[in-house]
């Protein structure tokens, strides 16, 4: 039987940690002053991986939270997948260099398909492929251009260039509680045959679960977000949800 991870998100933007709402920069929450003291709770209640975002680098291309990356990988005993702005070979190695386990490339996907099949050739399984729809078209750019492109289609590219993981965006219900979005995300997994992360919408114990539920259809995980922010979700509910040790 396939595993399942549940993913604490660390968004960072301005060096701060915060949540945004469908990824509108103007709905921002502050959660914490410090994301390397966020890290460290969420890890010490039982997270064995971390999600961290750059929302700045995501918007701007340009990486500006690298300090607060290296920290957070210096200082936890869990593997952390970081994604935001990855569109060139030097930033994954500048990312790797910095202890990331794992790191997510989406805007490339479209924009750069040949630094995508050049990445997932020369980092297989370090890379994860981000596709972030909205109303089942593909969003780049922090979110800020939506394509053309069915996120399916895009997956099955992805899959036939090299790409071993999948994380998957509904932006429409990202950081609204608004619950996940479990039949895209199928939808998705059985697009590409390959492991797939959820993301987007976690706002209950009962979510986690028909996620887990899933796992046999290519359902490998979920990224939770503001549920554990606002104390929607306890970290050991969640974990317990999905099958894991709770701390």
């Amino acid at each position: 039987m396939n595993g399942f991870d549940l993913y604490p998100a660390i968004d960072i933007l301005g060096g701060k940690c915060v949540r945004l709402v469908r990824g509108d920069y103007t709905r921002e929450t502050v959660y914490a002053e410090n994301p390397v003291d966020m890290a460290l709770r969420w890890v010490e209640q039982g997270a064995a991986w971390l999600h961290v975002v750059d929302l700045d680098a995501a918007k701007s291309g340009t990486p500006v939270n690298d300090r607060i990356i290296r920290d957070i990988c210096a200082r936890v005993p869990v593997p952390v997948q970081v994604g935001g702005g990855v569109r060139d070979i030097a930033r994954i190695e500048a990312l790797l260099e910095a202890g990331v386990s794992r790191v997510i490339m989406g805007s490339a996907a479209v924009d750069r398909p040949d630094v995508m099949a050049e990445a997932l050739k020369r980092y297989k399984d370090r890379i994860a492929v981000g596709i972030d729809a909205k109303d089942g078209r593909v969003a780049t750019h922090g979110w800020l251009e939506v394509t053309d492109v069915p996120a399916e289609v895009l997956a099955l590219e992805m899959a036939r260039l090299g790409a071993e993981r999948f994380v998957y965006t509904d932006i429409s219900r990202d950081g609204t509680l608004s619950g996940v979005s479990l039949e895209s995300t199928v939808r998705l997994a059985e697009a590409c045959g390959k492991p797939v992360i959820a993301s987007g919408g976690v706002r209950s114990v009962e979510d986690l679960r028909n996620l887990a539920a899933l796992k046999d259809r290519g359902i490998a995980g979920a990224i939770i977000g503001k549920a554990l922010y606002t104390g929607a979700v306890r970290m050991d509910e969640a974990l317990r949800a999905v099958g894991g040790d709770a701390a």
